[in-house]
């Protein structure tokens, strides 16, 4: 009968042990609890249940992998063979590990930030006014009021009518 494969979302519980074997190969193990969640009839609310406890192995990459990335309170993914039951242990052989992205956040060694994303936000500088490259036009003077403009204010605004610039007749309506 083939080993149970089996899929565990849990806390690491202790340090990683990395090792090699006589012929260079790395092998890692670390402890993890899984902690099901339980709903409460009596207080309509989950509740957290009895920890399971795993003991996990990894072999070669994986190994050194583990090694470097894992502590203990990370909470990670395993996707593993049961390869024995022990001591009020679960025993996995790990085939694949990651680490869960819901309590945190990870980078790989393709994502990893910029040393300038750590460093402290500091408010752009002000700009300051270009020195002009050449000379402006110079700026149209106020020149005197058309004539209309001293006839229609010398003698009121009319309501009904009005002069446009060139003297046509301009109806203002109210």
């Amino acid at each position: 009968m083939a080993p149970s494969i089996t899929l565990v979302s849990g806390t690491v519980t202790s340090d990683v042990e990395c090792r090699f074997t006589e012929s260079g190969i790395a092998v890692c193990r670390f402890r993890l609890a899984e902690t099901p969640s339980q709903w409460d009839v009596a207080t309509q609310k989950w509740r957290d249940g009895t920890p399971i406890p795993y003991v996990c192995t990894a072999w070669r990459d994986l190994a050194r992998n583990a090694a470097e990335s894992l502590t203990s309170g990370v909470t990670v993914l395993v996707k593993g063979r049961i390869t024995e039951i022990k001591d009020n242990s679960i025993y996995l052989s790990v085939d694949d590990l990651g680490i869960s992205l819901r309590q945190r956040i990870a980078y790989t060694e393709a994502s990893l930030p910029s040393p300038a994303a750590a460093a402290p936000l500091t408010p752009p500088p002000t700009p300051q006014p270009a020195a002009p490259s050449a000379p402006r036009p110079p700026t149209k003077q106020p020149s005197n009021p058309p004539a209309w403009w001293e006839r229609q204010r010398s003698s009121g605004w009319s309501h009904t009518a009005a002069s446009s610039a060139d003297g046509s007749p301009l109806h203002v309506g109210r």
